[in-house]
């Protein structure tokens, strides 16, 4: 019989091991075993571990590693593995930093400083925490965790979700990064922190109006009951760092996958008509998956593109993108993923069609 830990424990489904809803009974554990760390039972009593899984995977490169070596060295998996890497490392940086931010929230900040740092009419705690989210120097990969956190010491989710479109699209890196990959071109970072401010502000309204209790699952509950602060701090952050990478990984994956596949000549296509100019941008955001600090440089390089088409992957890649989609779904439940996205796609174009027909 598994031993439950007390270490932290997360719902990353609907079928998780033991659970406690902020105010709810616990809900039973998976019949076919406890499903803790990266311990899995597999099979009729085979017991797999994370590192079993490495040693095999280990052993497979050596013993495959001609042909592997031969399939690598092929032009299209060179780019697919370019594109990987680089998504990978731009966004895992500040993945890191928002799962700090999330532990330090989780364990060291009470709850009441929320209460108190946002407005009592949830109206008014929207704005302000789309402000807020000028402050975070981060990418969509830190916003959702520390959303997560928000969520959890009770800020409303109106001003969480707020914040967790704003902080990717108008923090002062992604401003400074838009500046210098259009230096001759200051509306497009008006334009970007504009569009950018009301498409997060719009959504959080939206959410307060339309949203349900039951779309939203509350995120995976911390218990730190009988250790130090210290050790809830490091295994909050090993928990999220393990559970947003992966669907980090994925989305990367994803999107090399994407890219390499697409052909080049339909971008030029594209680019001669408007409306599938402001359409095809608005996909290849998402499908891209390109972190917010460098998807200026992306954008500036779309010489046939309109600086309104421009504008539209510059305000939708920072608020739904594939990995973005995988980690909303992971952290508030695909539920919430799948009425979320959408709709902000929806909002996110025409803020920007309508900020670029205002400034550009």
């Amino acid at each position: 019989m598994a031993t439950t830990r007390p270490a932290l424990t997360t719902a990353t489904d609907d079928r998780d091991a033991i659970v406690r809803a902020p105010d709810g009974p616990e809900r039973p554990a998976e019949t076919a075993g406890e499903r803790t760390g990266g311990d899995r039972m597999a099979g009729d009593g085979w017991h797999v571990n994370s590192s079993l899984a490495l040693i095999t995977v280990l052993l497979l490169v050596v013993v495959v590693q001609g042909p592997i070596r031969s399939a690598l060295a092929a032009p299209v998996m060179q780019s697919w593995m370019t594109v990987f890497v680089a998504v990978v490392l731009q966004a895992l940086p500040f993945l890191v930093l928002g799962v700090l931010l999330s532990a330090v929230l989780a364990v060291f900040v009470p709850s009441s400083f929320f209460a108190r740092a946002l407005p009592n009419r949830p109206g008014l705690a929207v704005p302000v925490a789309g402000m807020a989210g000028a402050v975070l120097p981060g990418c969509e990969c830190a916003s959702v965790p520390v959303a997560g956190a928000l969520v959890r010491r009770g800020v409303t989710p109106a001003a969480a979700l707020a914040f967790l479109l704003s902080a990717p699209a108008i923090n002062p890196v992604v401003l400074t990064a838009t500046a210098v990959a259009f230096p001759r071109r200051p509306e497009m970072v008006l334009g970007r922190f504009a569009a950018g401010l009301l498409v997060a502000c719009a959504m959080g309204w939206l959410w307060q109006r339309l949203g349900r209790t039951d779309w939203l699952r509350p995120p995976a509950h911390a218990r730190y009951d009988g250790r130090s602060k210290g050790a809830a701090f490091w295994d909050s952050v090993r928990h999220d760092v393990m559970h947003a990478g992966g669907f980090l990984v994925l989305g990367a994956m994803a999107a090399a996958t994407l890219k390499t596949v697409a052909p080049a000549d339909w971008l030029r296509t594209a680019a001669g008509n408007p409306f599938t100019a402001v359409g095809a941008l608005a996909v290849l955001a998402v499908v891209l998956s390109i972190c917010s600090e460098a998807d200026a440089f992306v954008a500036a390089s779309l010489t046939q593109f309109s600086l309104t088409a421009k504008l539209v992957f510059l305000v939708v890649g920072p608020m739904i993108d594939l990995k973005l989609f995988a980690m909303q779904a992971g952290t508030f439940g695909r539920g919430f993923a799948l009425r979320f996205a959408p709709a902000t796609f929806v909002l996110a174009i025409a803020g920007a069609v309508v900020t670029g027909a205002v400034l550009l």
